[in-house]
């Protein structure tokens, strides 16, 4: 499918993954929606895709975590805006390292209500209009989390398994339909994930990435093109994309950078 002036939907849009995937559907000539909570990123990545590209953006500011303002945003959005093609479910967070039994709550809601929640109020905002056009796809970034559970991974691996079953689930949902769903799951990638999980610690999160190369946003974004680009006939129903010295989610080959 081409994405030639189809309309795409990506959360967690204004860093990371996102603002690589972004990138990416314009440069295919997608018009785009971009969703996150950070609104100043959101407008500098919007100028960068109209200069670079010509792409014409929405902006929402908007936290996946809160049902009523998802409801909101999605039902009102403006002429030209409702008719979304492609949903990148894309926003999602970690937090942590302790053990279940050290955890904290706080920590755990809040990925909770990202990763699982989020992806469920975004996807029942839009899928009933991609149901009814009898066409889109939706495409959901999992994580090599969700088919391998690492030591101080608990509940961010559960949540991650969750958008894996979910993923399964929307699919015989859809059965019936030309509505595609898909799950793009890396595994270690270069983005704010981990300085996310250590609460700002930079130095800490800094040393993740220093063993060996890691994904870059851009290799998830093209993964991600590649789903929402085959024919119509056509669905990539998953995706695990690894750097090549992890061969699993707790074994790598150290490697330097420059190797």
């Amino acid at each position: 499918m081409m994405l030639k002036d189809r309309l795409a939907l990506i959360t967690g849009a204004s860093a990371g993954i996102g603002e690589a995937c972004a990138e990416v559907f314009a440069r295919e000539g997608a018009r785009l929606i971009l969703a996150a909570r950070r609104r100043d990123r959101l407008t500098s990545l919007a100028a960068r895709l109209e200069r670079d590209h010509g792409t014409a953006s929405l902006l929402l500011e908007l936290d996946v975590r809160d049902r009523e303002s998802v409801a909101a945003a999605i039902g009102g959005l403006p002429d030209g805006f409702g008719d979304i093609d492609v949903l990148i479910n894309n926003a999602g967070l970690s937090r942590g390292l302790d053990r279940l039994q050290d955890g904290d709550h706080v920590d755990w809601d809040e990925m909770i209500d990202t990763n699982v929640k989020g992806l469920l109020w975004v996807s029942r905002a839009v899928l009933p209009g991609m149901v009814a056009r009898d066409r889109g796809h939706v495409v959901n970034v999992g994580s090599v989390a969700g088919h391998q559970v690492y030591q101080g991974g608990n509940v961010y691996c559960a949540t991650k398994f969750a958008v894996r079953a979910l993923t399964q689930g929307l699919r015989l949902d859809l059965l019936g339909t030309r509505v595609r769903c898909s799950t793009v799951d890396p595994g270690m990638v270069q983005t704010e994930f981990s300085e996310v999980r250590f609460h700002g610690d930079r130095e800490r999160a800094a040393k993740v990435y220093q063993n060996f190369p890691p994904l870059q946003p851009a290799d998830v974004a093209e993964a991600i093109l590649f789903c929402a680009t085959r024919p119509p006939h056509v669905v990539v129903q998953e995706i695990l994309l690894m750097p090549q010295d992890q061969g699993a989610v707790y074994a790598s080959h150290p490697r330097g950078l420059d190797d």
